[in-house]
């Protein structure tokens, strides 16, 4: 009777073997929609090991429009807003759960903290729930930092590092710290990021016909680097255990910017390794030489989108703030420093984590 039905046997042990290892595969993938402040933005991730943040990105797209302009404008969200989100979601969710046969469980839709400021956020809350049979997480402001490292650092550093992301309103970020045998998060912010430093600089140009002009601009950013230096200290002395970290990871436009244009995007790792060194010789030619940034982006699409989302003044206040930053901690010499690159998926790969048993982020 075994031996009648062995090709039987064979048949179906081959096909469970093959579905075990789609299931696994299946497993390892993840996909997140993220409604952010000017765009949705879609990933699908395929983690290898969480712990040491090795994972491949196997789809990105992103859909732009201005939703905060609209918040911040009309106290809600229009309906033209709803409606576009609404479709955007599903059709992504479509997409990416057809051509990559994600699990159900593996699927995250968030929206930026922004959208908690709209009054009628529960109606696009409902609307997702109803088209897509999925909860929609509003991202909460004071969580914000906490995610973005979990989801920057690889937990294997979690101990031996921290993160700053230099945004456009503030710098924040944080790291864990151990106290007695529990792990802390302790938050870290500077109230100054690139277009609130550019604005202060502004502020400072006493004749409104100067105040675009490109040298008084650098001779007022000069001036006003002193009240920087004394703020990005103040923060440093208030958390001594970050001089005791041993690795330094970045975060945000200002490092994407420098990191692009610096290094002209060659660098393809989620981590691309900086020095303080070449965060100075870019700042002579943001300065001296942007004519050759604005050739660069004639033929180099990353680098021309970086020119259109910052303009010449944006990019100085945005190395202002990271110069300083790297220029104030003791030891830097002695210490690893790391621009994070894949910024898009951090909040992905910080809930991957949350839901991870191999890792610890109960902080």
């Amino acid at each position: 009777m075994f031996t009648k039905n062995k090709p039987q046997i064979l048949f179906f042990t081959l096909l469970s073997l093959f579905f075990s290892i789609t299931t696994f595969s299946q497993k390892s993938l993840y996909g997140g929609i993220e409604i952010g402040r000017r765009a949705i933005k879609v990933s699908v991730v395929d983690v290898n090991n969480i712990r040491k943040a090795d994972y491949k990105i196997l789809y990105f797209a992103t859909d732009r429009l201005d939703f905060a302009a609209h918040i911040a404008e009309k106290g809600e969200l229009p309906q033209e807003d709803i409606n576009k989100i609404s479709i955007t979601v599903v059709d992504q969710l479509k997409k990416i759960k057809t051509e990559f046969k994600l699990l159900e469980e593996n699927i995250f839709i968030v929206a930026a903290p922004v959208f908690a400021q709209a009054r009628n956020v529960e109606v696009l809350r409902n609307k997702i729930t109803t088209l897509t049979n999925k909860n929609l997480d509003v991202l909460n402001v004071n969580e914000e930092a906490k995610t973005l490292v979990k989801g920057a650092m690889p937990p294997v550093d979690f101990a031996n590092a921290f993160l700053l992301d230099i945004g456009a309103q503030t710098t924040k970020g944080g790291y864990i710290d151990e106290q007695d045998d529990k792990l802390e998060f302790v938050p870290l912010e500077l109230d100054f990021g690139t277009m609130t430093l550019t604005d202060a600089v502004k502020k400072t140009v006493v004749n409104p016909n100067q105040a675009n002009d490109m040298t008084t601009y650098q001779e007022k950013a000069f001036d006003f680097n002193p009240i920087l230096r004394k703020k990005v200290k103040a923060l440093l002395d208030a958390n001594p255990p970050l001089a005791k970290k041993d690795k330094i990871y970045l975060s945000g436009g200002a490092v994407w910017a420098f990191a692009t244009l610096y290094y002209n995007d060659e660098v393809k790792d989620h981590y691309i390794s900086l020095t303080l060194e070449d965060v100075i010789n870019y700042d002579a030619i943001l300065k001296n030489n942007f004519v050759k940034f604005t050739n660069l982006a004639k033929t180099n699409k990353e680098i021309a989108r970086v020119l259109s989302t910052y303009d010449q003044q944006y990019l100085i206040s945005a190395n202002n703030i990271l110069q300083t930053c790297l220029e104030s901690i003791p030891n830097l010499q002695s210490k690893k420093v790391y621009f994070v690159k894949e910024g898009q998926v951090i909040w992905l790969i910080s809930y991957i984590a949350d839901r991870s048993k191999k890792v610890n982020t109960n902080f």
